[in-house]
């Protein structure tokens, strides 16, 4: 059995989340594939209303999850919510890479996230946490907009990776280090010189402002110097 989610995301579209059911002996095996993003936590609780009747354990393999953001977190109410309401435990297993990232930022233990570290509410510890967990949401809430951003922007420096591959003849990563060092030596964002480079070579497209064009010519120079 499988499902799937799709979630629009800035610049690009999501891997679909799958979720592949098997089992035995009383325990159930979820396999989840893509992304963890706004509306995966219903697919989760289709999925598990489907198990069938006298499921012991249910264990959910995480390994091939690629990507997580703030709504995926939702994904881990619905799991404590049905562990509660059935008195089913429930293990996530192989978290890895930036959906582990994000559990780290939110306080949350990569081996056994479903467990509650917060100490007893009116404890001296209790406030100390809470003040962490503010910190570490804040945290969270700017690297998953930071992932995002470089995601929307991957297409526009690919294209202009590209250009400076036909025109330069240069290979792929001597044009990467001709776009960051007229990024550097014009104090422009990266995006923004790629996609002035990009639009220049529309038709009828405008040149690049000034500050860019000499960074690049400079760039260029110092690469075809290098070689």
């Amino acid at each position: 059995m499988t499902s799937a989610a799709h979630t629009p995301r800035a610049g690009r579209r999501p891997a679909a989340l799958v979720i592949d059911v098997r089992g035995d002996a009383g325990r159930a095996v979820l396999a989840l594939r893509g992304e963890l993003v706004r509306g995966c936590a219903n697919i989760l609780a289709e999925k598990l209303a489907e198990l069938p009747a006298g499921i012991r354990r249910v264990e959910l393999d995480m390994t091939e999850v690629v990507f997580m953001d703030t709504a995926g977190l939702q994904f881990l109410e619905v799991l404590g919510e049905y562990a509660h309401r059935y008195g089913t435990p429930v293990t996530t297993l192989n978290w890895n890479g930036q959906p582990r990232r994000i559990l780290e930022l939110a306080g949350l233990d990569s081996t056994d996230p479903l467990r509650d570290p917060t100490p007893e509410p009116g404890s001296a510890a209790s406030s100390a946490v809470a003040v962490e967990r503010a910190e570490q949401l804040q945290l969270l809430r700017e690297e998953v907009d930071q992932l995002r951003q470089a995601i929307a922007s991957r297409p526009v420096i690919d294209q202009a990776r590209g250009i400076l591959m036909a025109t330069q003849a240069c290979t792929s990563d001597e044009a990467w280090t001709i776009l960051r060092q007229a990024s550097q030596l014009s104090n422009t964002k990266l995006r923004t010189v790629a996609s002035a480079l990009t639009a220049s070579t529309e038709a009828d497209g405008p040149p690049p402002p000034e500050e860019v064009r000499t960074a690049l010519r400079t760039a260029m120079a110092r690469q075809h110097h290098e070689r």
